[in-house]
């Protein structure tokens, strides 16, 4: 939802927000970790899940850690980009040097190693049909609900989502109507950097802590957001959900190293047929 958000407001393809979501992965390790338990942020459970207070801790600074990193590389990058007149490949081989040299830095400060949030077995509960799932991904699926509800509230139910939609459909226009074109763009950029640390604490806490989660993402992010139709949200979440039950279901039936090629398969089968994707404007 993040990724089709820049794309659908700014114009721009964000290469680099898979490593963004290896940031908020690894800013909410930092606080769950050793370094973290020294400032007292670690310890305690929520019930049957497996992480308690730290996390939620570690998600608070992810967010805002990500948000403020994205708002950085705006005024730092893409402002002086989109100033000088840079299109939509400048801003994309920009974006994807953005996301090397992050993915570098995290690979600089916690090193090639694999973490967890939590160590130990965290055993499975058994619901319909005998589908074994994990207290922490109904948390997961919950957290996925609530911000895709909070999005839609914040688009469709706001002035300043009003603004990111008329600056989407035409900036000059905005612009003219006295909406701030520069303002909406950093908030844009801020609402994506929170979406993109979620997800990727989510990630951290479903599989591993891995320098390079985001980066191998990145391709199954794109096609969830062609799949669902770009620039829009909802689209993305739908997209996103297909790509990965449908990723998950074919390894009953494919090995599973061929698992990350079904999203294209599946992409390529819908633009056949709706070449703006599920949720895309046919013009």
């Amino acid at each position: 939802m993040g990724l089709t958000l820049v794309f659908g407001v700014l114009g721009v393809g964000d290469f680099a927000h898979g490593d963004k979501m290896g940031w908020g992965m690894f800013l909410a390790f930092f606080v769950v970790s050793s370094e973290g338990a020294n400032l007292g942020f670690a310890g305690g459970q929520f019930g049957s899940l497996s992480f308690g207070w730290g996390l939620i801790v570690g998600l608070l600074v992810a967010m805002l850690g990500v948000a403020a990193l994205s708002v950085v590389l705006e005024r730092l990058v893409f402002r002086r980009l989109r100033a000088s007149g840079g299109g939509f490949f400048v801003f994309a081989i920009a974006s994807l040097g953005i996301s090397i040299m992050l993915r570098a830095v995290i690979q600089l400060i916690w090193g090639p190693s694999n973490f967890r949030y939590t160590p130990g077995i965290h055993p499975a509960v058994e619901i319909l049909g005998g589908i074994k799932v994990k207290p922490d991904q109904f948390f997961i699926v919950g957290v996925t609900i609530l911000a895709a509800v909070l999005l839609y509230w914040l688009l469709y139910r706001t002035r300043f989502g009003k603004a990111m939609r008329a600056t989407a459909d035409n900036p000059g226009l905005a612009e003219a109507s006295g909406i701030d074109t520069n303002r909406i763009r950093v908030g844009t950029w801020i609402i994506a950097g929170i979406l993109g640390a979620l997800a990727g604490v989510m990630l951290g806490l479903q599989a591993e802590v891995r320098f390079d989660a985001g980066f191998r993402l990145l391709l199954p992010l794109f096609a969830a957001v062609i799949l669902g139709g770009i620039g829009n949200p909802r689209g993305a979440l739908v997209g996103g959900l297909t790509v990965g039950i449908a990723q998950e279901v074919s390894t009953q039936w494919i090995n599973t190293g061929l698992k990350p090629g079904i999203p294209f398969v599946i992409v390529i089968v819908v633009l056949m047929l709706r070449p703006r994707g599920l949720f895309g404007q046919q013009r």
